[in-house]
């Protein structure tokens, strides 16, 4: 071999050398980095992550509407696909034509983007794919609590409209669901939409105005402390259409009585506004009656909100001389922490014509009485009215009060004297957003609560004491 072949093998030989070590230092470099970096900024949980900029919702089996409502809007730091879970049926069919609506409207459309997961197996489905970090559940109330305990076990968080429970059974559930979500680090939150009621806020505002109000009372039979009362409608119009409701809505093995659905929003509300911030205990609660009773559908009143031409045999229980008897009633009365409490619930089939579902309520106090009505003369509108107990010097605190603390929350408020010691409220029709705005409310502020990865110290505890009294209120009801 000359010597040319020979500096030319050497050359080879050097190259090749050459790039074989340039290519194991480069990935030894390369690793070593990686190592380091993981060391010094370890990797976020999934949690930061989601909450930060990957939140991604998961709805399963959407048989509400409220499910829907949740979607009207869209979120900061929420990811616009949003994932379905559900059986085939009338009920996901309705949803996603809500959410279509909502993608579709001229004032604010959404930017919703559905991947749809429709078959029998949806639960599985959803536990063993996970393409979202939230689930939405909002349906039979029956099998909710199941949903919720499946999903924190998988690591999921859970957002879910009211009730979370309706029988004993499964407030057993709903505890052992709160113990792992704590373990897990994950947010379970039930939808209280009626917290974001303009006179409703403003009801608890001014019973923390001590000139104003005062202490609130103990209560006594017949006048008890503090009272919530609604009335609801079978029928009714939902973003502008008329509701058509499942027929399993009306069977209470699958909705449960109105003694432990609606009334969860009533009996939130006294914890919120007469103990604001503060822990309330099983402990603290004392039942001291309870009742339920039905409404009676005719058939054609049946059809018109199912859109079904009979009743389903599995309510031929509840069918009385061809009419549908529903446990949608229910009144219960009980002590928290030494205060009498009155909560009641009433359903008819349709509101008069110009009304809607109303609301009444009343705190009293040593110094006065708060109170709300929806009737005739306001205009089927939650008002709110001060009655004074002393009108000595009241009017000055009360406009005190008005100028201050409430115009910080509602600017623009203004009070009217209707008769000596009375004074109407008038809160600016720009806070009067209506039901299904407060979804959006409630939503942003899980968001937030996802974000800071805890909620309030006193929510959880509250949650559990509050279907504590819904279910030991039915169980009440149903013994006597």
């Amino acid at each position: 071999m000359g010597l040319v072949d020979l500096n030319f093998l050497h050359y080879l030989l050097m190259t090749k050398f050459t790039a074989i070590f340039m290519k194991y230092f480069i990935l030894f470099c390369t690793v070593g980095l990686l190592f380091c970096c993981s060391e010094n900024n370890p990797k976020p949980n999934v949690m930061h992550q989601a909450s930060t900029t990957n939140i991604r919702l998961m709805t399963l089996d959407p048989g509400h509407f409220h499910a829907a409502l949740v979607q009207k809007t869209m979120y900061k730091n929420v990811a616009s696909t949003l994932y379905v879970y559900a059986p085939e049926g009338p009920e996901v069919l309705d949803y996603l034509d809500k959410i279509a609506a909502y993608n579709n409207r001229e004032n604010s459309p959404t930017n919703w983007k559905v991947e749809r997961r429709i078959g029998t197996d949806y639960l599985k489905n959803m536990l063993n794919e996970q393409p979202g970090n939230v689930m939405i559940v909002a349906g039979k109330n029956s099998k909710k609590i199941d949903y919720i305990l499946e999903a924190v076990k998988a690591g999921i968080n859970v957002y879910a409209d009211k009730p979370l429970v309706i029988n004993k059974e499964g407030y057993a559930k709903l505890k052992e669901a709160f113990r792992i979500a704590k373990e897990k680090n994950l947010i379970l939150y039930d939808i209280m939409t009626e917290r974001f009621e303009s006179t409703t806020a403003l009801q608890k505002l001014l019973s923390a105005q001590t000139n104003v109000f005062g202490e609130l009372l103990d209560g006594h039979h017949g006048q008890p402390s503090i009272v919530k009362e609604s009335v609801h409608h079978f029928f009714k119009y939902v973003s502008g259409k008329p509701l058509i409701r499942p027929p399993w809505f009306f069977d209470v093995n699958e909705e449960g009585d109105g003694i432990v659905d609606v009334t969860t929003h009533l009996v939130d509300l006294v914890q919120w506004e007469a103990f604001p911030g503060q822990v309330i205990d099983t402990n603290d609660i004392e039942m001291v009656s309870a009742k339920r009773w039905p409404t009676v559908l005719t058939l054609p009143e049946f059809q018109k909100v199912t859109g079904l031409d009979a009743f389903p045999e599995y309510l031929s229980k509840d069918i009385k001389e061809d009419k549908l008897h529903v446990y949608c009633n229910g009144e219960m009365i009980y002590k928290i922490r030494g205060k009498l409490a009155k909560v009641s619930v009433i359903w008819n089939y349709q509101a008069p014509e110009g009304t809607a579902d109303t609301h009444y309520s009343i705190m009293r106090g040593s110094k006065s009485n708060l109170i709300i009505k929806q009737g005739e003369d306001e205009g089927y509108l939650p008002t709110l009215y001060v009655e004074a107990k002393d009108t000595k010097g009241f009017e000055a605190s009360l406009k005190g009060a008005v100028a201050g603390a409430v115009a910080e929350l509602y600017p623009g408020t203004t009070m009217e004297k209707i008769s000596d010691g009375l004074w109407k409220i008038n809160i600016p029709d720009e806070f009067k957003i209506g039901h299904e705005a407060h979804f959006a409310q409630v939503t942003e502020n899980y968001l937030k609560y996802l974000e800071n990865q805890e909620l309030p110290d006193w929510e959880v505890p509250n949650m559990i004491t509050k279907y504590y009294i819904t279910t030991a209120a039915y169980q009440l009801a149903k013994a006597n």
